[in-house]
């Protein structure tokens, strides 16, 4: 395949390497890290001259083990970054956890620099943390946002696949990292180049930040009806005020009784037991992701006493959301 010239910014290929930082948390999403550093792989196999570096480290500087259970060795421990450098905080399940103290504060010192600081999949949490995205734009995975919403309303959060704002940077994980990452080699660099990494990676698809996160609604309930997706995003954005029946058919011009034939031929169930579902799954991952006390989990998914909430918790998940929130804090201290 024929090389690309570069038409960015910096195009002297013998210039020094930028040099990224990856930040290698405990049980972090090897999808998401892989991306992005094949990424700049990539990017070097077309140069004469490597246009970019990185260093893995992590505290302690030894190991960390990622989310498949495929221990890593670190190239060292936390260091002082040059300001030139680029740091990328590479997050996966229980980030609650791995957000240590230590790792706050180098960031915030390593910020006060003016360094570019991103995240991979729920390491904007720990970024959010550190209070380095108050007042930006940013995005995390979608199983995340709920939470992500309640602790740092100060952010101003996207269901993009990914944002980049100033000299701060997020995706929501797995395959947006790529997307990222070529956004980055296409400011540095040029598009041309960027489209040769993506071609050498077989990826047709190149998505922007104002891509959406999920599958559409039709796609992930496995129904194409216009009006049954309709009410459905409708519930979705509706979760802490629930919006009647009468008043979701009526929105989309039909009667109540024909809603409800509606689901009950699409989805086997009423619109009224959809609704429980989505806001119980809310609440769900509130209690697991998140200190808020239980009453405020139950207001925030639209029940108006906690123990309404509790016994429809109970009935769909077999548990209380009080032992559920002990559990959670069991696995957590593990």
């Amino acid at each position: 395949m024929a090389q690309p010239t570069s038409t960015g910014d910096r195009t002297d290929i013998h210039t020094k390497p930028i040099r990224f930082v990856f930040v290698l948390l405990e049980n972090f999403t090897l999808l998401s890290f892989a991306s992005a550093l094949d990424c700049l792989r990539l990017a070097n196999r077309n140069s004469d001259a490597p246009r970019y570096e990185w260093v893995l480290v992590g505290e302690g500087g030894e190991t960390v083990t990622s989310s498949t259970n495929t221990e890593f060795k670190l190239d060292d421990d936390l260091f002082e970054l040059h300001r030139d450098d680029r740091v990328i905080l590479c997050g996966g399940i229980e980030i609650q956890k791995a957000t240590t103290k230590r790792l706050i504060s180098w960031l915030r010192r390593e910020a006060r620099k003016g360094i570019k600081i991103g995240g991979l999949c729920t390491a904007a949490y720990v970024m959010a943390k550190a209070g380095l995205l108050d007042g930006k734009k940013a995005t995390i995975h979608w199983e995340n946002q709920d939470s992500f919403t309640e602790d740092f309303p100060e952010v101003d959060l996207s269901k993009s696949v990914f944002k980049i704002d100033g000299n701060r940077m997020t995706t929501a994980g797995g395959t947006s990292s790529i997307d990222m990452f070529l956004q980055i080699i296409s400011n540095d660099f040029g598009e041309d180049l960027a489209n040769w990494v993506a071609d050498q990676q077989i990826y047709s698809s190149i998505r922007t930040d104002q891509d959406t996160q999920r599958l559409s609604v039709p796609t992930r309930i496995g129904v194409r009806h216009p009006k049954l997706s309709q009410v459905i995003q409708m519930m979705e954005a509706n979760i802490e005020e629930p919006i009647s029946p009468s008043i979701l058919a009526k929105d989309v011009g039909m009667s109540t009784r024909q809603l409800e034939r509606l689901f009950r031929r699409y989805l086997n169930r009423s619109p009224k037991r959809y609704y429980m579902e989505l806001r119980l799954q809310k609440a769900r991952n509130l209690l697991m992701q998140t200190d808020m006390s239980v009453i405020n989990v139950a207001l925030a998914c639209g029940f108006a006493s906690p123990s309404h909430f509790s016994k429809c918790y109970r009935a769909h998940y077999d548990t209380t959301p009080y032992r559920e929130r002990g559990s959670q804090s069991t696995r957590l201290s593990i």
